[in-house]
């Protein structure tokens, strides 16, 4: 199974982990997240094989997150919630998320990312 590598074009973060799968040659199939939510089935399958906490696929530091005070609402919301809340706008969506697989990634830490891919 190729990668699935789940990007917003314009964020940097996905930019350079874009960089970095192509110059190690690692094959992947790219979507653009805005454009293709992921689906709350996809994020609960994601969350379950990631062994993340739900928290770990939220975008934080997005203004979209801010604009909808979710640090304050998320606490009481139900993981089902934040799943159906989140397959809503992929803004909210930490990324890139890269899809294994027996693995799922949020972010780009390169020494984490190396440690998964070469496996």
């Amino acid at each position: 199974m190729a990668l699935l590598f789940i990007e917003y074009p314009k964020c940097s973060t996905c930019q350079k982990a874009k960089k970095w799968l192509d110059s190690r040659a690692i094959a992947y199939e790219d979507r653009h997240i805005v454009e293709e939510n992921p689906t709350e089935e996809e994020l609960t399958a994601w969350i379950q094989k990631s062994g993340m906490p739900i928290k770990k696929f939220w975008n934080t530091s997005g203004q979209l997150y801010r604009q909808m005070e979710l640090s304050r609402k998320l606490p009481e919301m139900s993981q089902e919630d934040q799943i159906k809340l989140l397959s809503t706008n992929g803004m909210l969506c930490k990324r890139p998320i890269l899809v294994g697989e027996d693995f799922v990634l949020t972010g780009f830490r390169e020494k984490e990312w190396e440690e998964r891919i070469s496996r």
